[in-house]
Parts: C-alpha cells; structure tokens; sequence
C-alpha cells in the first residue's frame, strides 16, 4: 500500500477519533460545570449556589412587557403654549414593563387595608402613617360646583371600584409602588417555599413586617427574626432546594442568585412613558417613527376611523367649553369624569389610557429642557444615591418602630419617610464617589442644569458657590420659599413666602405629569405634553401606574405571568 495513502488513512482516523471525544465530552456537559474553574456549581457539598436553569423574568402582576428601542422624545409640530418644553430629541430605552391600566381605586384600597391592619390608626404611633397614606379626597371640591357626591363616594364606593385613583400624590405613588414591591416579592417567597404560606396575613405586625431590600441584605430581621416564618420546614421544601450530603438544605434563603425575588415596582420614568404611550412596536412609517405620531392610537383625529366604531371617541377628555362628554344618548366619550379602566382600546402595546381619563405621575424632576447632548439613553433627572446605613457590628441598620422619622409637607400634612423593616438610608459619600467619572456626590436632580436664568446660583451668578448654596434665595430657579413645620405640641408652623421677585414655580420638589385627563382639552393628549405639579400635592385629574425594569434579554421569548 501507498505510504503516502497510509499516513493520510491514519490522519483522518485520528481527527475522526478526535472529534468523536469532543463532541462527547460537549454533549455530556452540564450547565452545572463552571467553564471558569470546571468546579461544580450548585454541588451538593456546599460552594457557589446559582440558578443555572433561569430562563428569563417572570412578568409580575398587573404589568405588560414593553419592548426597548429608539424613538423621537418630544413633539415637532406646533406648541400652541409657547413655552417650548418639549423640543424633540433621539432617546434609547431599554425594555421594561408597565402598567396595563392606571391604578385603580380598589387596588389601592388594598394598601390602605394593609396599612391599617399592621399600623392601626387607633395606635397614637402609627396614626399618622395611615393618615399620610389616605388620597385627598377634597381635590373634587369647586367652590362653584355640586361635587360632593366624588367627596363621599368617589374612593370606595363599589360603582367606582374600577376607577383610576386620583387625589394621589408623587409622594404617595413612590410609597404604593414601594409597598407593591415587598407585597409580590413577599408572595414569590411563599410560592418558592422560602416563606410560610399566608404568614402575610396571619403573621405580620408592625415590629414584624417584609422588605425586599432587607431580605436580600440581612433575611433574618424580616418578619421581626420569626424563624418559623422566614425559614418554614428547615429550608427542605423550597423550590430549588439543595440538601447536603446529611440531608440538610443548603440554600435556606433566596438571595439574589436564585432568580426568585421580583424586581421592583416603582413610577415609569417620562422617557419610559412617553415611548410606552406611543406604541411604537406595530408601526412601519418613517414619519410616525421620526416623531409624527400624535396619539397612542394611530391616525390624526380622536375619534375612530374604523367602519363598526367609526365616529367613536378613543379617549376620555373634555371636547370643549361645558362638554366633558357630549351629548347624551349620542357618540360621545362616554364619560363626564373618569372613566371604568379599560373603556377604551389599549394601544399596540396592550397599554389602556395612555392619553386621557387621568394624567399620570412619572419619576422625573420637572426642568424646561431634556438635555439630550450629555445623555440619550435611559433619560432621566432625578437621581438621588443612597446606601445601606451600616451598625458599628457591621449589620445593617433596620428601621423600628422607634425609628420611624416623620416629614412635614409644605400642605401641612405628614408623612412617614421609612417604616419599620427597612433599611435605614444614607447619602453616599467620598467611599462610593472618589475618583469617579461617572457621578461625585448623592444629590444630581440638578446636573447641567440648563443656562443662566435656570441655573442653581443665577442670582448669584459667578460669585461663590458656598456661600449661594447657604443661601435659600440664591438657589436653583428663583421660585418661592414656602416653610412649614410643627412645633413640640404638634402644632402647624407655615410662613408663606410673598417675595415680588420671585420668578417661577420650579424648584427640586416639582414632578412631571403625562398625558391627558378628563379635564383637558385634546391639546394634551399628545404624549409628548409634559406638565408639572409639586410632588407633595393632588389633584383630581392626575393618577399614575406602575413600571417595573427588565433583566436579562431585550425582547421576550416567552409570555408568563405570575398569577
């Protein structure tokens, strides 16, 4: 035989053999193997624990996924109110989840039911807890108007269960979504078995309550310590439970690896909600995609086009002077106040009211300007950095009922800054900033914060900057100084400001609103209106929903929801 013919003959035996035990070795491979070390993740010995069989995140209760992407903030046609606040500029968002209606009255009955059962109104200590909660149910009051049937009625009776809240403030919306978080991440527990079923209601006190924040840092100073809740059956029944070669659990607390805890429910940023209200995903035309897109519907008229609805409003808004519905029994909107959730068409998003019904809080310090040349991805001004208060044992520091620090609202009203269970919250200081390039101290709600006349210090402009920063005159637009506080007897303090040379109402306290209301004309349905409103006040035509981020992928390969 050929030589030449053998040694290729053995050759290509060898790389066959080769590839037979490559491809074994791939095929036998488990995701459990670290391809960094090749120890065994997840071992039953102990070492790193990891959820290696994570698909993707779950989609949390009430919410639809929202695809990222590029689109066009701000308006291009005409601004009829002159002040130009909503100049367009190209943002990113990254995807997301929000809302699919406005929160209802009933869904925050049932904070408020929470709230008084685990801090009872009756108890002097935990009286003005329940009471910051409470929506201000006098925003219906007109002096020249027959409201008081929305006084009386509008919050709880049945007829306007599925109604959006109103009466609501930032404050207030930030607290809701706050408490919606630990009350999900609370279930998820439970449905994990990593906490007792029901103990959310058969076992939560004020001294023993559930935070996320302090399950992932410190798990066993929730529930006040109560092992039997926290850590039911020994930590054998949870749902990835991992036992020892004794038959004792491993993994007796979730952390943040296990995939479990839900991400937090919180207010949409205004990129977010402007994006989500546009309904961008079904679109193919290049005006709509550049910014031309004037309502979450398509078309440019409010009522609709199709031949079975044709005439039809597609929103809640007031037509004209006198006419928030039209005429009876003819094609109008269908409602004179708000409406039921979900009267009308969701948009391509599957979102319903993104214009109309009530306007909407989201998390945005309002400024004139987006200032899109230093950032145009995730746009948001608000930013406030914070961190973990630490004992000197080295533990966190988690709020009692002996902690619980009250503010003073420029309305009078009072409010609970933490409640007991949290972790106590602190500025970030030089540990976290030194030598960062990306942010150097707690506070940027105002970074960059436009030219001259909006500047932090325009009436000291140039001067020194310590001395405007001491100074409630000198600092950020020059708006008004209004004070209030209580003094030892509890008794209301307020000085209001009546300074001639005060030149705007903005301030670090005001909060954008989106989208139209009931009340508006059809000028504000557009998405891009941005408005403002102090973030410590309510109105009866500003409600909000709920967003929650998205780890992992962009888009979604499956649809769960959590039921």
């Amino acid at each position: 035989m050929d030589m030449k013919k053998v040694i290729t003959f053995r050759t290509v035996l060898i790389l066959a053999l080769s590839l037979t035990v490559f491809s074994c070795k791939k095929s036998t491979s488990s995701k459990n193997s670290s391809r960094a070390t090749g120890w065994q993740i997840n071992d039953r010995e102990g070492g790193f624990q990891y959820n290696t069989s994570f698909e993707e995140q779950e989609t949390s209760p009430g919410l639809v996924f929202i695809e990222g992407g590029t689109f066009t903030k701000g308006k291009v046609q005409d601004d009829v109110m002159k002040d130009w606040n909503n100049t367009p500029n190209q943002q990113h968002v990254q995807s997301f989840y929000m809302d699919e209606t406005e929160v209802t009255n009933v869904m925050y009955l049932e904070y408020l039911d929470w709230i008084k059962r685990v801090y009872p109104p009756t108890d002097e200590n935990f009286r003005a807890i329940y009471h910051g909660a409470l929506p201000d149910t006098l925003v219906w009051r007109n002096r020249l108007g027959f409201n008081e049937i929305m006084t009386e009625n509008y919050l709880r009776h049945p007829g306007y269960a599925d109604y959006p809240v109103v009466g609501v403030s930032w404050i207030q919306a930030v607290e809701f979504a706050n408490w919606r978080s630990d009350r999900v991440g609370e279930m998820s527990l439970q449905k994990a078995g990593y906490a007792k079923r029901g103990s959310h209601l058969t076992d939560v006190s004020a001294d023993a309550t559930f935070n996320i924040d302090t399950y992932i840092n410190a798990p066993t100073m929730t529930y006040g310590g109560n092992e039997e809740v926290i850590n039911p059956d020994g930590g054998r029944n949870t749902r990835n439970a991992q036992l020892d070669a004794d038959g004792n659990p491993i993994n007796i607390y979730a952390k943040r690896e296990s995939g479990i805890l839900p991400l937090k429910y919180r207010l949409p940023t205004e990129a977010e909600w402007e994006y989500a209200a546009l309904g961008l995903s079904e679109v193919r035309s290049y005006n709509i995609y550049r910014g031309r897109k004037k309502y979450p519907w398509d078309g440019q008229y409010t009522r609709a086009g199709k031949r079975r609805i044709r005439g039809d409003q597609m929103a809640n808004f007031k037509q004209g002077k006198g006419d928030y519905g039209g005429i009876a029994g003819w094609s109008d909107d269908g409602a004179d106040i708000t409406n039921e959730v979900k009267s009308y068409d969701p948009n391509d998003y599957g979102l319903y009211d993104m214009a109309g019904n009530v306007a909407e809080w989201v998390a945005d310090v309002y400024r004139p300007i987006v200032d899109d040349e230093f950032n145009d991805f995730n746009y948001y001004r608000g930013n406030v950095y914070t961190k973990n208060s630490i004992d000197e044992d080295g533990t966190v520091k988690v709020v009692t009922t002996e902690d619980i620090v009250y503010d003073t609202l420029s309305t009078g009203k009072l409010i609970a800054r933490n409640l007991p269970g949290e972790i106590l919250q602190v500025k970030v200081d030089d540990n976290e900033t030194y030598l960062r390039t990306n942010f150097d101290k707690s506070n940027h709600i105002n970074f960059r914060d436009g030219d001259r006349r909006s500047s932090r210090y325009f009436e000291n402009f140039g001067d020194d900057e310590e001395e405007a920063e001491n100074s409630h005159t000198k600092k950020m637009y020059n708006s008004p100084q209004h004070t209030v506080e209580r003094d030892s007897l509890g008794n209301l303090l307020r000085e209001y400001d009546q300074n001639n040379n005060r030149t705007s109402l903005i301030n670090d306290k005001v909060r954008v609103y989106k989208g139209g209301s009931w009340k508006d004309r059809e000028y504000w349905l557009d998405p891009a209106q941005r408005r403002y409103y102090p973030e410590d006040m309510a109105t009866d035509y500003i409600g909000f929903r709920c967003a929650m981020s998205r780890v992992g992928s962009k888009t979604q390969r499956k649809h769960k929801t959590k039921n």
